[in-house]
């Protein structure tokens, strides 16, 4: 017996399959303009320095896809998924509480799940 797909799974799975496709574009796009650079003989194109996002960075980003609060192992899970960073659970609690009590950019919403300010 199959069991009937909820309107909020469904969502959720049009919203990832639109990120992964969004960033598999910007992957293309970024390839795309190192080339152009590499065939007009720019030098950044010799040593492109790449800027990883950080910890708290990917966190915003994933959060402001989501719309909502999301527990610390879906922020996890996505980061891995979307951004391949591998985040380590107890730092990134540590960050984001220190973030809460700082009342900078996250709020708490229960144990261990948190959001953006204004949209919990």
């Amino acid at each position: 017996m199959v069991s009937p797909i909820r309107l909020e799974d469904a969502i959720m799975e049009k919203e990832e399959i639109r990120d992964i496709i969004l960033e598999s574009m910007v992957a293309s796009l970024e390839a795309q303009v190192r080339a152009l650079k590499k065939l007009r003989g720019s030098p950044e194109a010799e040593n492109p320095r790449e800027k990883s996002m950080s910890q708290i960075g990917i966190v915003v980003n994933i959060l402001t896809g989501a719309k909502r609060p999301l527990h610390v192992s879906e922020i996890i899970a996505k980061a891995e998924k979307v951004f391949g960073a591998k985040l380590e659970r107890e730092s990134l609690v540590s960050a984001l509480s220190k973030k809460v009590m700082k009342g900078d950019r996250f709020m708490r919403t229960g144990k261990n799940t948190f959001a953006l300010k204004g949209e919990g």
